[in-house]
């Protein structure tokens, strides 16, 4: 019998086993697909075998628990870091963004004095912006009850500067759109990411595929974890307010610690006793597509474009393939993926001349229609804690209350919330969650 079990196997069960795997626990992680990562994984596609990533998955310096957790597996150095950011209008004109001479959070003056896509009114409106953000973070007791449009309209901000600057940075970060997204939300990732430390905005992006993050070889030195895939846990037995174990595939096993860290519509099923108010909890849709030409296409890394629908460009083989990311992508959903493709072909031609002239080989979509919950206004009082009123059950997910949103280092924190919570029960207290760096 294992000491903990886990109910899946995405980023905020991993976490939560390689916390208390690493604090000598004995982990069983029970996940029903064949794949570790939930959301945030890869696979095969093709007749060769291709593995692509579901969608492109970046994080920033500022997301030190995921890097603690990857630190934990040992792959860490398997995220590449960038510390220039390319914003490309219609046209191909091309500014950089990136860290300068002067302290944060002055850090981006110099290059943010020459970005060619906003004009002098969008600069200086964007500098009153986030000189208010840093003056009201912590002040404003209303952040969670208004929508981050809202506050950038009471702001004066230009519709040019929410446009390229606020939306293209806040929607991908966060996944909603700025007139559904609560403002305290906004003014963290923005905080965080961007004024907190020259640093914090530095962008790493998987140098391999997400899947391999999560190897036999990477869990292997954390011997205390058991992974069984391909096993559903189909009921979890409470008698007298506590658990008493799990009902699988294949019987009852007993269980009196577990951690659930499934998503929020498996709830109701799973935990039928849990009083929870999910009928307040939305998804919001990510598209991932990728697209691979006959010959390169840009040299850029990655890019974030201009007053389109596709978002961001990444490049994942010497610009022949690449893979495009629309977060909120809630006007593709309802498309056909021949018409997701034709517009991303089409857009990405008015970015990259080169388009026109080559070859689209193959092409894929992903579309993640419950990628994550909706970050609306009021919500964050409704994000239940890692502890519940059965005794030995914990809660983890990236919906539920880490501090974050619905980001893969929001994912971590609620894994490691519900491992502390877990061993301060078990009178064994450990502190895995590292503090945000500001």
């Amino acid at each position: 019998m294992a000491e903990v079990t886990v109910i899946g196997g995405g980023l905020a069960g991993l976490a939560a086993a390689a916390a208390l795997g690493g604090a000598g626990y004995q982990v069983d992680v029970f996940e029903t697909r064949w794949f570790l990562g939930g959301r945030a994984t890869s696979y095969p596609v093709t007749a060769a075998a291709e593995t692509i990533d579901n969608c492109q998955h970046i994080l920033l310096r500022c997301c030190v628990n995921l890097l603690d957790f990857y630190q934990r597996l040992q792959v860490r150095d398997r995220i590449r870091f960038h510390r220039e950011f390319f914003f490309i209008e219609p046209g191909g004109r091309t500014s950089t963004l990136k860290s300068g001479i002067f302290p944060a959070p002055a850090h981006f003056t110099e290059s943010f004095a020459k970005l060619r896509f906003l004009t002098l009114a969008d600069k200086l409106s964007l500098a009153r912006g986030i000189l208010a953000l840093r003056r009201e973070h912590g002040r404003r007791a209303d952040l969670d009850h208004i929508t981050m449009a809202d506050w950038l309209r009471e702001k004066r901000q230009t519709p040019r500067a929410i446009e390229r600057f606020w939306r293209q940075v806040l929607v991908s970060a966060i996944n909603e759109e700025l007139d559904r997204m609560a403002a305290a939300h906004g003014f963290q990732v923005f905080r965080l990411g961007f004024l907190a430390s020259p640093h914090s905005s530095d962008m790493g992006v998987p140098a391999v595929p997400l899947g391999d993050l999560y190897t036999s070889e990477a869990w292997s030195r954390l011997p205390g974890v058991t992974l069984r895939t391909r096993e559903t846990i189909k009921e979890v037995i409470i008698e007298d307010a506590a658990v008493t174990g799990v009902r699988t595939d294949l019987g009852v096993e007993p269980a009196t610690r577990l951690i659930s860290a499934v998503p929020f519509e498996r709830i109701p099923a799973l935990l039928p006793q849990l009083d929870l108010p999910l009928e307040a909890f939305e998804h919001c849709p990510i598209t991932g597509i990728h697209l691979w030409f006959d010959r390169p296409i840009t040299q850029l890394p990655h890019a974030t474009l201009l007053d389109r629908t596709i978002q961001w460009m990444f490049n994942k083989d010497r610009g022949r393939y690449l893979q495009l990311v629309v977060s909120a992508s809630r006007s593709l959903t309802p498309m056909s993926r021949a018409d997701v493709i034709a517009l991303a072909v089409r857009e990405l031609a008015e970015f990259f001349p080169t388009v026109a002239a080559a070859k689209l080989e193959k092409a894929h979509v992903v579309k993640e229609v419950r990628a994550t919950f909706s970050a609306k206004p009021g919500l964050e009082r409704l994000r239940p804690e890692s502890r519940t009123a059965i005794r030995g059950l914990y809660l983890a997910g990236d919906w539920t209350r880490s501090g974050w949103p619905a980001t893969m280092e929001g994912a971590v924190r609620s894994g490691y919330l519900a491992a502390e919570a877990l061993a301060e029960a078990d009178r064994r207290p450990q502190r895995f969650l590292l503090p945000d760096i500001a």
